[in-house]
């Protein structure tokens, strides 16, 4: 169904009678600056949402989240002093 020359006649007199002449500027201009800011905070929010997707921790972080997760990282390393090789 489409909305012919007539119908689009039509709405505009319905909008004059209901709203007056000289309020017809001011609602467009309403009208277009909330689209406007719709649009600045839908793109902002589409953007914040891709850089977080993006954004991958380094390599070091996740071999050491690794060794966290099989235990590696909890054994403290052996140290051997010149007084406990001795003692062997």
């Amino acid at each position: 169904m489409k909305i012919g020359p007539w119908e689009i006649i039509l709405i505009l007199i319905i909008v004059m009678m209901v709203f007056g002449v000289g309020k017809i500027p001011q609602i467009g201009k309403q009208l277009g600056r909330g689209i406007r800011d719709f649009k600045k905070y839908s793109s902002a929010a589409n953007e914040e949402e891709s850089a977080r997707t993006m954004v991958k921790p380094p390599a070091e972080s996740i071999s050491a989240a690794q060794k966290l997760e099989s235990g590696e990282a909890a054994k403290a390393p052996e140290v051997v002093t010149k007084n406990a090789a001795d003692k062997h």
